[in-house]
């Protein structure tokens, strides 16, 4: 079978497509019908003399003489001359804009396109890049933009394509032909919230190439075993990468206080003083202290709930009923590392050392563990971590370490109702002077509770108790309800893999509203703009400013500078006739339509999952009943409101019918006087009348 030979013509520099040489112009012909170059030595059918170069057409367009094969009777036969027909037909259509044409031309292709082998995963991702690849395409290479340039009319082009077209004197838009200005000629700038929206598309479609991450099983407290484990998700084995085991207490991550005998289900005692435990995986088992490597549990903004003494840093200093704790950081854990012994900068009142510092100001009490590698101190156990009872921080400051670097130190001081372990009292902590500390002469940044604490002794009770309400809890409790705790983790994992649209429409904000953009405009200096926020920030200046000498004679009129309100370029000539750019618009109304119908389908499946907590539905009668109610009780207060304003205007009247001898106040007495008490449906049908209570309503 003969091998079929394909013509190819020239790109757009002229170069040709088969023999990769650029011909001279006696050796290319170009064709009447499409006008497009090719070169005659590569041309398997020449033409025959010079006069027929000038009525010669092209390989491609001379098909169109032959018989054109219908595309809906073309089958997975379909010749190229009906196919070319077809899109000519398209082409020729008036009716159609741009956008149709392309659509119909895609949709034909796709058509006579035979099945492939290869199934692309078709997610939101890939959607999404799809999107971007039809709308967000260089006029010159046809592909997704490549460090865009955005001109003033609107349009975008890859910087390699632009300069290159600027290259050949070009000072004209490739696609509507409006003068560039001269100075984006010279230098033009990258628009980079389009770079930022395509390099999130980009990441989206190679994550979903990639594949979703592997579904590890979610363990419920109930099913975990009674000690620490190792997952199959943890790359050694040891404790190092190992899982908590049951927690066997019903407080909170961040509960202050005691752990007391109603959130200790299983023995019924809570944690007493003098409890220990191996290591701190089973510290955590008990809601002691809950991180494993950190020795301070809290939060700057919420406070800290625990501490633990193991000899971390040289300063520490123990006394057993108080002691003076070293704050965290201070050492470089770039890397990998866990642990570094060297102190490499100043510590600072931040995070951790912040949460203990709004302790110290609140009085919260905070729960104390020892631990056996604290060698430094004869109140340490000898092996094993020891829960030591509630401790108050009652200073906090910074000074001069032993390592020469400034770090925050706190003074603890035990205000429990359980005996320390090393003592033989039978009774608790009582309120106890504070120590001298010699350091703090030195000291910067003291911090003292100027209130009274949140955890205090009560003579009346003879105990600590809280004496103002402890700090409400940000974390969900452990209370048993495994399905409750399924139902959080789906929504927070919905919200974690919530489509990277949002993400990106989020990024196509104004400078200058701070929301997503509404006709949006990219300025010569590649800012981006809302069109009425931009025109409402020159809102009322004129582009020239007229001059006078004097008053005596007139002088030239001077240009008024604009600049841009993100740069200090000026932007006056772009002002005079700003043009909206159209593509990038297109993506943003894309984008918030993907969004929209995505919002509907989750709040569908959402209705079908709320119900109350014993399987009943939330009937509308329920729901109408509700809005009656509320709305009765707009209805009363607002009546209430207007009797007040009657009396009071009626007071007003009589002081001044006294002195004119107006009876406007009786007559208003006696009109209300007359009317019968009204039921509740007459009052507020009447009630509505009201032009304050029917706005309200």
């Amino acid at each position: 079978m003969a091998q079929q030979v394909y013509d190819l013509p020239c790109d757009g520099e002229g170069i040709c497509m088969a023999c990769k040489n650029k011909p001279t112009a006696e050796e290319s012909v170009t064709c009447k019908t499409c006008a497009t170059p090719w070169h005659v030595t590569c041309l398997s059918v020449r033409p025959s003399s010079l006069a027929d170069t000038l009525q010669w057409d092209c390989p491609d367009c001379s098909l169109l003489s032959a018989t054109p094969v219908p595309v809906s009777d073309a089958g997975e036969s379909s010749s190229s001359g009906g196919l070319i027909a077809a899109i000519c037909a398209i082409e020729s259509d008036s009716s159609l804009t741009d956008r149709e044409k392309a659509k119909r031309r895609q949709q034909l292709l796709c058509k006579d396109a035979g099945p492939s082998d290869h199934k692309e995963v078709t997610n939101g991702d890939n959607n999404l890049f799809s999107i971007l690849d039809g709308l967000l395409n260089c006029s010159f290479c046809m592909q997704l933009l490549e460090r865009p340039v955005s001109t003033p009319c609107g349009h975008n082009f890859c910087l390699k394509c632009f300069t290159k077209w600027i290259g050949r004197g070009k000072r004209n838009c490739a696609n509507c032909r409006k003068q560039i200005p001269p100075k984006m000629a010279r230098l033009p700038l990258i628009n980079s919230t389009l770079v930022t929206v395509i390099r999130m598309a980009k990441m989206a479609k190679a994550n979903a190439a990639v594949g979703p991450s592997r579904d590890y099983p979610v363990i419920r407290n109930e099913d975990r075993p009674d000690k620490a484990f190792s997952t199959e998700r943890s790359v050694k084995s040891g404790n190092a990468n190992a899982a908590s085991g049951k927690i066997f207490v019903t407080t909170p991550m961040d509960h202050f206080g005691p752990i007391l005998p109603e959130n200790d289900p299983k023995r019924n005692q809570g944690v007493l003083v003098g409890e220990t435990w191996a290591s701190r995986l089973e510290c955590r088992q008990w809601g002691v202290h809950n991180p494993h490597i950190s020795g301070i549990a809290g939060q700057s903004k919420h406070g800290a709930q625990s501490v633990t003494l193991s000899g971390g840093y040289e300063d520490d200093e123990d006394h057993g009923e108080w002691f003076l704790y070293t704050g965290s950081g201070g050492r470089d854990l770039s890397g990998n590392k866990r642990t570094n012994k060297e102190h490499s900068f100043d510590q600072q009142f931040e995070n951790s050392n912040e949460a203990l510092r709004l302790s110290c100001r609140m009085g919260y009490p905070v729960r104390v563990v020892r631990s056996h590698k604290e060698k430094r101190s004869s109140y340490a156990p000898k092996d094993r971590l020891r829960y030591d009872g509630i401790y108050r921080v009652e200073k906090c400051w910074r000074k001069t370490g032993i390592k020469g670097f400034k770090v925050c130190r706190y003074l603890f001081v035990r205000c429990d109702n359980d005996p320390a372990p090393w003592t033989s009292d039978v009774h608790g902590d009582r309120p106890r002077p504070l120590p001298v500390i010699e350091e703090l002469n030195v000291a910067i940044d003291i911090t003292e509770r100027k209130g009274s604490p949140s955890w205090d002794y009560d003579e009346e009770k003879v105990c600590w108790m809280w004496k103002k309400p402890p700090p409400c809890s940000r974390k969900r409790a452990n209370n048993g309800h495994s399905e409750e705790g399924k139902r959080t983790k789906k929504v927070k994992r919905q919200a974690q893999n919530k489509s990277v649209k949002e993400k990106l429409l989020k990024e196509c904000s104004c400078y200058i509203c701070k929301k997503v953009m509404t006709s949006p405009l990219t300025t010569p200096c590649a800012h981006n703009f809302c069109k009425s926020c931009l025109e409402s920030a020159f809102d009322g200046q004129s582009f020239v400013r007229q001059r006078t000498c004097e008053g005596r004679r007139t002088l030239r009129a001077q240009k008024n500078i604009m600049k841009c309100p993100s740069c200090s370029n000026d932007i006056a000539e772009f002002l005079q006739n700003p043009q909206v750019n159209r593509e990038l618009m297109e993506v943003i109304e894309s984008l918030q339509r993907e969004i929209a119908k995505e919002n509907k389908e989750s709040k569908e499946e959402t209705d079908g999952i709320h119900e109350n907590p014993k399987g009943v539905d939330v009937s509308n009668e329920i729901v109408e009943e509700a809005k009656e109610n509320n709305l009765k009780g707009q209805i009363e207060s607002e009546i209430q409101l207007t009797e007040k304003m009657k009396e009071t205007s009626c007071k007003c009247t009589q002081k001044r019918g006294k002195k004119k001898g107006s009876t406007s106040c009786k007559r208003l007495d006696d009109g209300k006087n007359g009317v019968d008490p009204l039921e509740p449906e007459k009052a507020a049908s009447e009630e509505l009348q009201d032009p304050i209570a029917e706005s309200k309503v």
